[in-house]
């Protein structure tokens, strides 16, 4: 999908560009791996979606699932090319729900074809997510928020384990869009600031330095909270820890 979109989009546009005085950028057209690409990708289509928003947000979307339904690393600078395209409001929207829709698909991928090879891989892994998924079954989704928020394992692997340990797809979709929502808001509204910035004296203001203060506020609000709540509710510690503090409740 990601590849057909990707010709689409170009193909369709490449007398844009040249009407425009650029040069062809097909070979430019390719997952950023450093803030200096990322920028010059950003430019690149910003140029483009002034004319083709449709084709842009197809090519965005196509692009986002991909990496996420295969595990791929590198969200984060899709995150904050979401920010510099389509601005904070609809980027961090956006940016919420591919992530939800890629780990779900991703979910089911593994799912339907990795289960073996995870537990082949991962055998001791998996069999300590599942002891604490079963002692926190109670309160599952808190306890997957919990580790979205403070995550112990990475979102690849929390991602491709989920369906092994018997969590439901409701519960694990809701906790990927309300758990990475504060990490999706930080990237966001950084690809928002950079796609402003002219020079780098524009950081050291006044309003960049508030808006960076509200992001890490707003951000840390939620974990705060999760945090509080897995101190009493949540077990996090190790085997000999929740025996202890199971004969102590008996006492």
């Amino acid at each position: 999908m990601y590849m057909i979109t990707r010709t689409l989009v170009f193909g369709m546009g490449y007398n844009t560009y040249n009407t425009c005085g650029i040069v062809d950028q097909h070979n430019r057209l390719k997952f950023p791996s450093d803030l200096d690409e990322l920028k010059e990708m950003a430019e690149l289509l910003q140029i483009y979606r002034e004319e083709h928003t449709s084709y842009v947000l197809l090519l965005f979307c196509s692009a986002y699932l991909y990496k996420q339904a295969f595990a791929i690393p590198g969200s984060s600078f899709l995150n904050i090319l979401a920010g510099a395209l389509f601005g904070p409001w609809e980027g961090l929207p956006l940016a919420c729900i591919l992530t939800t829709m890629g780990a779900t698909f991703c979910y089911l991928l593994s799912q339907a074809f990795g289960k073996q090879h995870i537990i082949r891989l991962f055998p001791e892994k998996v069999t300590m997510f599942q002891n604490k998924v079963e002692d926190n079954r109670h309160s599952l989704l808190f306890f997957l928020l919990f580790l979205r928020f403070f995550p112990m394992s990475p979102n690849w692997f929390l991602n491709m384990t989920a369906p092994i340990v018997n969590i439901p797809i409701t519960l694990f979709a809701l906790s990927i869009f309300i758990g990475l929502m504060p990490y999706n808001f930080i990237c966001v509204q950084t690809g928002s600031m950079l796609s402003e910035l002219t020079s780098l004296d524009d950081l050291f203001t006044w309003g960049t330095a508030l808006q960076l203060l509200a992001i890490a506020c707003v951000a840390l609000l939620p974990g705060a909270l999760i945090r509080h709540y897995s101190h009493s509710r949540l077990k996090l510690g190790g085997p000999e820890q929740n025996g202890v503090s199971q004969d102590r409740k008996t006492k």
